[in-house]
């Protein structure tokens, strides 16, 4: 025989009261002391970045200095490299180019480039046109190097 149904009813005696009344937060630190210990922890601060301004000052006087000294010489060497693959691909445009009759390397047939310039002008050209006998992806990678920076 099943079981008769109950109704769910409150506890005997009822039930608690509801606490609905605002419990304020304790006050750790009044208003004057929180501006006050601002103030100290800011001017504490101001005097070591005074203290240290003056390290600070000279390690960027003896970088620039140094960046001064170094770029004359890095200047230099990258021109050098330049200049070794500028010749790198005259050599590769002679060996390529040896078996085409009427071919002078540094000419087109024969016909100079810049017919408006004179003999011994140097044009550096576009970046294409040195790293013209590697694969695209070492060019590609060597282009945008700079962007990494």
């Amino acid at each position: 025989m099943p079981a008769p149904k109950t109704q769910d009813l409150p506890p005997a005696g009822g039930y608690q009261k509801i606490k609905f009344a605002r419990v304020p937060a304790k006050t750790l630190f009044s208003g004057f002391q929180i501006i006050g210990a601002y103030v100290g922890i800011t001017s504490f601060a101001a005097y070591i970045y005074y203290l240290t301004y003056k390290q600070i000052q000279r390690e960027e006087i003896e970088m620039r200095s140094c960046k001064l000294a170094l770029m004359p010489m890095l200047i230099a060497e990258r021109d050098r490299e330049f200049l070794k693959q500028v010749r790198k691909n005259r050599d590769e445009e002679a060996k390529l180019m040896k078996n085409v009759p009427g071919w002078v390397t540094g000419t087109w047939y024969g016909e100079p480039i810049y017919k408006t310039k004179p003999k011994d002008y140097f044009d550096e050209g576009t970046w294409d046109d040195l790293c013209v006998h590697s694969d695209y992806r070492t060019s590609a990678l060597r282009q945008n190097f700079h962007l990494w920076n």
